[in-house]
């Protein structure tokens, strides 16, 4: 199950955003990590990943961390209803009759 993790850290310098950065990518299970840096959050993307685990890391590291949501990840529902392709043969058989008798 993939899951998105977002922490507040505090981010006073750019060497704290490349520790940041650095701890985060190293946590097992991380597939995309990304950093705002206004806001100053980390974004984490991946399957497996412990929010607790990386939160102490990441506190013991920068000195303040703390989690601010932890939710799954879903792929998008794009696939739309396949609707069939509504056509009339070009060939009806109508069976030809004489004098009230079906000829094959």
């Amino acid at each position: 199950m993939k899951q998105k993790i977002v922490m507040k850290v505090q981010l006073k310098s750019e060497k704290c955003r490349t520790k940041a950065l650095k701890i985060a990518a190293v946590a097992k299970g991380v597939s995309k990590v990304s950093i705002e840096v206004e806001k100053e959050h980390v974004e984490v993307i991946g399957d497996g990943v412990d929010a607790v685990d990386l939160a102490k890391s990441l506190k013991k590291k920068l000195g303040y961390a703390t989690i601010v949501s932890v939710e799954e990840v879903k792929k998008p529902d794009d696939a739309k209803p396949v609707v069939p392709i509504e056509w009339t043969p070009s060939y009806i058989h109508y069976p030809v009759h004489y004098d009230g008798y079906y000829l094959w």
